[in-house]
């Protein structure tokens, strides 16, 4: 029996407040309205992103359901939608794209003009909720919310994918893949034969690793102070692992000696003030270029030494990997189905909804590079 139209009750991760587990309650999900989608989820990565939200690093409201690294099928739509059906399999886009303002239309610009993140994610266009528990309202997160069995998102925050795509890897395409792999091709754009430094090897992290390997980089220095990790770093391209806790001297210093005045690139994927300053201070100081990837602390503010730019550093922010959401992301999963890139080895755990604060207790205790949720 067709759902379409008709709210639908189903299993959702909650949270309620700050710094709290998730709950795992019965929901209502309202039918789409006019230029919305209403899907059913199949996988869901854990991103460290989320984490960030649980903490308080990143401003969310409360109560609300998190995840924004899905892949689900389209289960119904609203009045005007024409860009996906019923039936399709989507990834929703956290970083939506309108493809008409100044920002989709410029050929750097991924950041629509027309949607936000944060706060202004945690409604639907016209200031109301899709998701309500014994009748109050739910917030939303991300433009997304994939912590839930349906999900409603705004037309511009979904995309049509390759039905053969296996939900439980392409998944990562939604946001942890792409972010790395495109801040090293698309924001640093790495040259053949370069040297790269990637500060911080969660599925980011090392998404940027393949990313720095894919460009040609002839020497990719990884940087982590959980050794566990670097195993993996080196199997997916990493030439060389450090642990700044095994040095005396800044670790900026030590990659300055290790490369002969600095290097190429690097790319910060932690989110961390300290860890910005090192990854920019690592860069050879005539044309070295740092890219921030990780997202950090909401309206914080840090102090860097102007020095470190007037030399001719360059420093970069990357959101997304520079990726133009609608158009790129169905490409990666093409190229992941043609097997440019390989996903497996970022994917460390498979568990169901219901586990899904054993999920983030792994990614928080470095026992994991992602845990993907499977419904």
């Amino acid at each position: 029996m067709s759902t379409a139209g008709k709210v639908i009750k189903c299993k959702a991760a909650v949270i309620w407040e700050l710094k709290k587990p998730f709950s795992i309650v019965e929901i209502e999900v309202a039918p789409p309205k006019a230029h919305e989608v209403r899907i059913k989820i199949l996988a869901s990565g854990i991103c460290r992103s989320d984490d960030h939200a649980v903490s308080g690093s990143q401003y969310t409201k409360f109560p609300a359901i998190l995840g924004h690294e899905g892949v689900g099928v389209v289960e119904s739509i609203g009045e005007g939608v024409t860009c996906v059906k019923p039936g399709d399999k989507v990834i929703p886009l956290f970083l939506p794209m309108c493809g008409e303002c100044k920002n989709c239309k410029h050929p750097r610009g991924n950041m629509c003009d027309k949607h936000g993140l944060g706060v202004e994610a945690a409604l639907m266009a016209d200031g109301t909720s899709r998701f309500t528990y014994k009748g109050e309202p739910i917030h939303a997160f991300g433009n997304t919310s994939t912590f839930t069995e349906y999900t409603v998102l705004r037309e511009d925050a979904v995309v049509k994918i390759d039905a053969a795509a296996p939900p439980e890897k392409v998944c990562l395409i939604g946001c942890g893949f792409s972010t790395g792999y495109g801040a090293a091709i698309n924001t640093a754009k790495v040259e053949p034969g370069s040297t790269c430094a990637v500060f911080g090897l969660g599925g980011v992290g090392l998404s940027a690793v393949m990313g720095c390997k894919a460009a040609g980089a002839s020497r990719i220095i990884a940087i982590d102070i959980n050794k566990d990790k670097f195993a993996k770093a080196k199997e997916l391209g990493a030439t060389e692992c450090i642990n700044p806790n095994d040095y005396k001297k800044p670790i900026e210093d030590v990659l300055v000696e290790m490369t002969n005045g600095g290097v190429d690139y690097s790319l910060e994927v932690i989110g961390r003030h300290e860890t910005l300053n090192s990854a920019l201070a690592a860069c050879h100081k005539n044309y070295g270029i740092s890219v921030m990837v990780g997202v950090p602390p909401s309206l914080s503010q840090m102090t860097i030494m102007p020095t470190l730019l007037f030399t001719g550093r360059t420093w970069k922010g990357s959101l997304f990997g520079g990726w133009k959401s609608k158009v790129a992301v169905p490409k990666l999963v093409s190229d992941f189905m043609q097997k440019k890139f390989t996903l497996d080895p970022l994917i460390t755990h498979t568990l169901p909804l219901d586990k899904i604060n054993e999920g983030f207790e792994l990614l928080r205790e470095g026992k994991s590079i992602r845990s993907v949720l499977v419904f």
